[in-house]
């Protein structure tokens, strides 16, 4: 990533990662500290940061790649900060309970569109992305090339104070 910076090419992240190792050796090689290191040079990169999920988006090694100027999402995939099985595990100390928790943790493409979590959801073809992968590359594609001219204009001090504010206001919740 510092690369493209360098020379002013725009970054592309396509999320489809099982997340991270829940363990405590991961914990103990620093899989916490290298996800919080690359979310934080992510929101300072000088360039245009586009992210899509294309498929399963959880834990940490998702979100360790997907702070973006623009986030989307194919409208079959989710996104969420644990996977249904390990939340179902925590709480009820089983996998038996992962649909509940997946509705719990509303990581669907509507549910993080609802909450401002993703910018825009990219439709797929008819019977899912898998069906017909031509035409959900040229989807992608064009979804990439139309939000990265949104941001191309934006001076460096721009798209980082964009980003900043737009990271600032998730979660923040008004009565």
């Amino acid at each position: 990533m510092k690369s493209a910076e360098k020379f002013g090419i725009p970054v592309v992240t396509l999320i489809d990662t099982p997340g991270a190792y829940p363990g405590l050796e991961a914990e103990e090689r620093g899989q916490g500290e290298a996800i919080a290191r690359n979310i934080l040079e992510m929101t300072r990169l000088k360039v245009p940061i586009i992210t899509i999920i294309i498929g399963e988006g959880a834990s940490g090694g998702a979100l360790g790649i997907g702070v973006g100027d623009k986030v989307l999402m194919l409208e079959n995939t989710w996104y969420s900060v644990i996977s249904p099985e390990s939340c179902s595990s925590i709480l009820w100390r089983s996998w038996e309970y992962k649909e509940q928790a997946a509705e719990a943790l509303k990581l669907t493409a509507k549910d993080m569109k609802r909450m401002k979590l993703v910018d825009e959801i990219v439709k797929e073809p008819l019977g899912g992305a898998h069906k017909d992968r031509e035409q959900t590359f040229k989807t992608v594609a064009s979804t990439i090339v139309n939000s990265y001219n949104e941001f191309k204009n934006l001076s460096p001090k721009e798209l980082v104070d964009q980003r900043m504010d737009k990271y600032s206001q998730m979660g923040v919740f008004k009565d």
